[in-house]
């Protein structure tokens, strides 16, 4: 019952040191984490984000000339 209380009251006790977010559950925090270790190859020059996959690359790039 303690731990269901998180989703009520927001309490995100988890917090990635990367980062800075957080969670209100552990096991979201350690998938979060495993995106910190991929190699992510893709950096868009315009906002500094860095992608896995070129095509999200292209994506986020397309989103900064959208008015």
């Amino acid at each position: 019952l303690f731990i269901h209380q998180r989703i009520h009251t927001g309490e995100r006790p988890y917090e990635c040191l990367e980062c800075g977010k957080s969670f209100s559950w552990r096991s979201d925090l350690i998938c979060h984490q495993k995106r910190h270790t991929r190699e992510q190859t893709h950096k868009c020059l315009e906002c500094g984000k860095s992608f896995r996959w070129n095509s999200n690359l292209i994506l986020q790039q397309h989103s900064h000339t959208k008015p």
